[in-house]
Parts: structure tokens; C-alpha cells; sequence
């Protein structure tokens, strides 16, 4: 039994696996609250732009030797900023724009990172080093994903609103402006202060697979931020604990432990619908 004890425990024995879960854990709730939003919005595919958009930033802050965080947050906002800007001034589609936009400040950042020394691997941008973070990056990580999710809790009425019904948000009163490009602020941040755990390609499914397993199984968005939340800190601890087992990338792992909970969500959902009906027919 103490064997069984030890092995169940043997994780927490070693100081980056610790580093790992502590990070993880801290951006899972801030990636959770803005996934519902990005999810009731349908902006799915600006989480994507602006993970990837961040990439030249992040090479340009090595060049000038500045905080890396600052130049991907920099990158960010241009990327939103850019696609609001084509948004509102041509008759392209907005997942045209965001495609555009994202792919080519991508392909900029690799240009950049091809052309110069680092000793900042190019996967661990792309894919997370979850588990060479150190205390300085779980604090930076944690003080953005604090005030993330101050911001997500003060102002998560506006932002739902603003979500459902932009039009009825500018009848009742709110800067539906401000509102718009605050979100856009509050997404790049997020996205920021997940790339030292899970890089540029993963941070995603932190961004979206949440909120959408949450509005597979109910219908009420209080409900629905409470088992984003749920989820969230459910599939980062289990995909970090369990990869120390099978020997595998923390950062993937997470991703497929999302993966999975949303096949299940959605099975349930078709379950749920096949017995309705059933019973509307025999009624």
C-alpha cells in the first residue's frame, strides 16, 4: 500500500514537475472564463490568429533584448488590431482577414527566428517547455493571469452581453468600442501568459476546447463558466500528472485529455438528443 502511495505521490518529488503543474494550473482559470466568451462570440479562429501572430514579436523582444512577454503581447495587439481595422474598412470576410493577417505575421516570425543566433529553441516557442519554466516565469505568468481574471470576473456581464447582442449592448449604454478592443487586450494577455507553458501552437486548445465542453452540457452561462473552470483545471492537472507516467510532452498531453472530454460531451449531447426524441415519437 505505501509502494502504491509512493508512486501516486512521486510527481511532487521533483521540483519541475511541480514548476509544471503550479503554471498550468494558474492559466487554466483565465483561459477557461475567456474561452466561454470566445466560444458564444465565435471568435475561435482570432484565439488562433493572435497565438500565432505573437511569434515575430517574441523574436524582435531576443533582438533588442527585451522581455520576451512584452514583444508577444506588442505582436498581439497589432495582429487585433489589424484585423478590426480590414474588418471595418474592406468587404473581406472576417475569417479571411484573421487568416491573412495571422499566417503572414507567422511566416515573418519564422523569416526573423531563421536569421538570427538564439538559444531559445524554436519548439519550445512553438510547443510550451512546461517543464523548464522557473519561479520568475510562474510569477509573470501568474500576476497576467490574475488580472485577466479580475477583469473577466468585474466585467463578464458587459462581455456577454457585448457577445450576444452587440446592438442591444449599444442601446443600453455600454462602449461597445471599448468593450471590443478590451477583449482584444484581455486575449493577447492570456495568450502571453500561456506561451512559456504550452508555446504558440497549443495554446488554442486552453483558448477554446474548454468553453465549448462546457456549452455541450448546459445551458446556463453561469453554469457553463463553472464547468469550463471545472474542466480546465481537471485536463491541465491530469495531462501534466499523467504525462510523468507515459513519458510524454505535458503540453500535449493536456490537449488530448481536452480531446477526449469534448468527445465525450458531444456523445452525451447526442445521446441526450436521441432519447428526446424517442419520447416526443412515443408521445
Amino acid at each position: 500500500m505505501m509502494d502504491l502511495i509512493d508512486t501516486a505521490f512521486l510527481p511532487f518529488q521533483f521540483p519541475f514537475m511541480v514548476n509544471a503543474l503550479t503554471i498550468s494550473l494558474i492559466i487554466a482559470v483565465p483561459a477557461a472564463l475567456l474561452s466561454c466568451i470566445l466560444v458564444l462570440k465565435g471568435w475561435s479562429l482570432m484565439g488562433d490568429a493572435v497565438s500565432h501572430a505573437v511569434l515575430p514579436g517574441i523574436v524582435i523582444a531576443y533582438i533588442i533584448n527585451i522581455p520576451l512577454v512584452v514583444g508577444a503581447f506588442a505582436a498581439g495587439m497589432i495582429c487585433a488590431l489589424a484585423t478590426g481595422f480590414l474588418g471595418e474598412n474592406s468587404r473581406i470576410k472576417p475569417d479571411t482577414i484573421m487568416g491573412v493577417v495571422f499566417s503572414g505575421m507567422f511566416g515573418l516570425g519564422i523569416v526573423l527566428y531563421t536569421k538570427i543566433q538564439s538559444d531559445v529553441h524554436l519548439d519550445h516557442i512553438l510547443f510550451g517547455n512546461m517543464l523548464g519554466v522557473s519561479g520568475k516565469d510562474i510569477m509573470i505568468t501568474g500576476t497576467i493571469a490574475a488580472i485577466v481574471t479580475v477583469l473577466m470576473i468585474f466585467k463578464w456581464r458587459d462581455l456577454v452581453l457585448h457577445s450576444f447582442d452587440p446592438i442591444h449592448a449599444r442601446v443600453a449604454g455600454l462602449p461597445i468600442r471599448v468593450i471590443h478592443y478590451g477583449l482584444l487586450v484581455i486575449l493577447s494577455l492570456t495568450i502571453v501568459s500561456a506561451l512559456k507553458a504550452v508555446g504558440i501552437i497549443l495554446t488554442i486548445a486552453l483558448l477554446i476546447a474548454p468553453g465549448a465542453i462546457a456549452f455541450l452540457v448546459t445551458q446556463r452561462l453561469i453554469v457553463m463558466l463553472l464547468v469550463a473552470v471545472l474542466v480546465s483545471l481537471f485536463a491541465t492537472f491530469f495531462g501534466v500528472y499523467s504525462s510523468f507516467y507515459i513519458d510524454s510532452a505535458p503540453a500535449p498531453t493536456i490537449v488530448l485529455t481536452m480531446t477526449a472530454i469534448f468527445v465525450l460531451a458531444f456523445l452525451r449531447t447526442i445521446r441526450r438528443a436521441a432519447r428526446l426524441s424517442k419520447t416526443i415519437e412515443s408521445s
